[in-house]
């Protein structure tokens, strides 16, 4: 998935959307995808904390970004390795949350780059958290249906 970050970049213009309606349908698509395995705010939020690390690094020694640089790109292994790995025959992050990864290193290509990846990344998690506690929910629900109308098959009407 590519994320836009500019509106024009030349003008430092950040995409007026990208912290609100992009970030929303975003956490909203990969929240559709996540389960008691997959895509967990525990999970998710590893990634969102080597973010916020390197962000505090390069805000801090702003001239260490391009030694830093290939380190924050290896986050594209990280992903694929958790996508990669199971925890109870499911992975551990589902493919849009992958790519969303990949898709936003990919525009880092600078320190302004990297900090509105940050910032997207914040509003991401904001979104995600509230969409994840409503899929959960919604599980449940879909659980106890079932249940219930598993447990009505010996009844008599």
């Amino acid at each position: 998935m590519e994320i836009k970050f500019w509106k024009d970049k030349d003008k430092k213009l950040v995409d007026p959307e990208l912290f609100s309606n992009v970030a929303g349908t975003l956490a909203k698509d990969i929240a559709k995808e996540s389960n008691d395995r997959t895509n967990t705010p525990t999970q998710l939020r590893k990634f969102y904390d080597e973010v916020i690390r390197f962000d505090g690094i390069i805000k801090t020694k702003p001239e260490e970004f391009d030694q830093l640089l290939p380190y924050i790109k290896m986050l594209n292994a990280k992903a694929a390795y958790a996508y990669a790995r199971e925890s109870g025959g499911k992975p551990l992050i589902s493919g849009k949350f992958k790519d969303f990864i990949s898709g936003g290193l990919k525009n880092v290509n600078s320190r302004d780059d990297f900090e509105v990846l940050a910032s997207f990344f914040e509003a991401f998690m904001g979104f995600y958290k509230f969409e994840y506690e409503e899929r959960k929910k919604e599980i449940k629900q879909q659980r106890e249906q079932s249940n219930y109308a598993q447990n009505r098959g010996g009844q008599r009407r």
